[in-house]
């Protein structure tokens, strides 16, 4: 079954208290059961990680290189706009990477207009809500099926 690992970075943890008119009311929790249900759908099996840690983060990703998982779906949150650390661990995955903001981060303040990690990705969904997982599993789903 085709395994793709779902990551979100620092605060995404708090989704639901979090500025709730940029990021919504539904919680991380919500979230997950959210995509667990999509995947399901597709015969997919998610594993979900968050941590608001950039090593914690970048340790994850290298070890999806050994678990050799299908696709990683990866929200840096405030990492996107300056971890090169994060650029380059996710640069040394071969499988699919989409980055994902629940927000538009391209119609938000300066900083956050620029993702130094996206360069590492295959493709960047930005301001789709929550739904912007599921478009990105989706693309995942359909590129490894092929």
């Amino acid at each position: 079954m085709m395994k793709i690992l779902i990551m979100n970075g620092p605060n995404l943890n708090m989704l639901g208290i979090r500025e709730p008119g940029i990021y919504g009311t539904d919680t991380y929790e919500g979230l997950m059961e959210r995509l667990t249900e999509k995947a399901e759908k597709l015969s997919v099996k998610l594993e979900f990680y968050q941590s608001n840690s950039e090593g914690a983060l970048i340790d994850r990703l290298h070890q999806a290189y050994f678990d050799q998982v299908d696709g990683v779906v990866i929200n840096p949150g405030a990492y996107t706009h300056y971890s090169y650390a994060l650029h380059d661990a996710l640069k040394i995955l071969k499988m699919p990477k989409i980055e994902v903001h629940i927000s538009d981060i391209h119609a938000r303040e300066e900083f956050r207009k620029i993702s130094v990690t996206a360069p590492a990705c295959d493709a960047q969904i930005a301001g789709h809500g929550l739904a912007g997982y599921e478009m990105a599993i989706e693309q995942i789903a359909a590129r490894n099926r092929g």
